[in-house]
């Protein structure tokens, strides 16, 4: 997909936000970084509070950034639209796992998306192209 198709509100699964940070992957980088530009500037991008935490994990576990670093991160992604998962959310995403065969953390990020209004959701890990809860699956990186 390309970066000039996303053009709706569009929910941010965490791989895209590690891809910002992945040197060692230096094309889906430059994805990642347009894409976030991309929705930051037309203020499209959706987040969760999950989606923070496993971006803070990660940068922290195995990309072993310093925590200054992440914190500067952090500031600029809560300049997106940052939704809290809640207990509601919780219960949807069980339902999503139980229905759809879907991975228990996956489901809340679809269940996530699905409250903020998203009608997109970016992300590498699920099937591109299915249609789960309202918000079609998108993978920003498919064809680099």
């Amino acid at each position: 997909m390309s970066v000039d198709q996303i053009a709706t509100r569009s929910f941010i699964d965490t791989n895209v936000l590690i891809y910002a940070e992945a040197c060692d992957e230096p094309v889906k980088q430059r994805a990642a970084l347009a894409l976030l530009k991309q929705l930051f500037e037309g203020a499209w991008g959706v987040l969760s509070t999950q989606v923070l935490q496993e971006y803070c994990n990660v940068a922290l576990k195995k990309l072993q950034l310093p925590a200054s670093h992440i914190r500067a991160q952090l500031d600029f992604y809560e300049q997106f639209e940052v939704i809290q998962v809640t207990p509601a959310i919780i219960h949807a995403g069980l339902d999503l796992h139980q229905t759809r065969s879907v991975g228990f953390y996956d489901a809340i990020i679809v269940a996530s998306a699905q409250v903020a209004g998203c009608s997109v959701l970016l992300s590498e890990d699920l099937n591109a192209g299915q249609t789960m809860a309202s918000v079609r699956i998108v993978n920003p990186f498919a064809g680099l």
